[in-house]
């Protein structure tokens, strides 16, 4: 089994980032293992002797491969129109730090995100930013999606809805 290397995972975000700036939704999802958990916890602001903002039990989303599948055919209906004309997208990653995994065909790896969103014809755009940390597995010789954990650095989302994936 070949290994997976720091130029194999930065490869693999910026493809995924590229399938979802060009809506090609239905590739992007192949990128993902079916056991994938996608979940998106929220942060709180704390007084100074709470240092953990984080509060996993509530999520502004948690969801499987099936319910992203769901959402990605309901994008291809006239009842999604919260992106109907599409948002126009772009997802910057960086700071990609890898550890090892669990086994020897997984990567746990820490990256941040920027999305930039523009809608329609405003001059605003809207922009979410953060860390992610995903689980990444090789499997038939390919890198997989299995887990990705997002934690925004926002409080409250500027964004008008979360129609996207990030």
């Amino acid at each position: 089994m070949k290994l997976m290397t720091y130029d194999d995972i930065c490869q693999f975000l910026y493809t995924e980032a590229s399938l979802l700036d060009t809506r090609r939704y239905e590739e992007w999802l192949e990128l993902l293992d079916d056991s994938l958990s996608y979940r998106m916890p929220v942060r709180v602001t704390r007084d100074f002797d709470e240092p953990d903002d984080i509060v996993n039990d509530m999520t502004f989303f948690d969801e499987t491969k099936r319910s992203l599948t769901t959402r990605v055919q309901r994008f291809r209906t006239t009842s999604a129109w919260s992106e109907n004309p599409h948002s126009r997208t772009r997802h910057f990653v960086s700071n990609i730090v890898v550890e090892p995994g669990t086994s020897e065909d997984e990567a746990k790896v820490h990256s941040y995100f920027l999305i930039m969103r523009s809608i329609r014809d405003r001059a605003d755009v809207e922009q979410m930013f953060g860390e992610r940390i995903d689980i990444i597995r090789r499997v038939d010789n390919r890198l997989q999606l299995v887990e990705r954990t997002i934690y925004p650095d926002q409080t409250v989302l500027s964004m008008l809805n979360l129609s996207i994936f990030i």
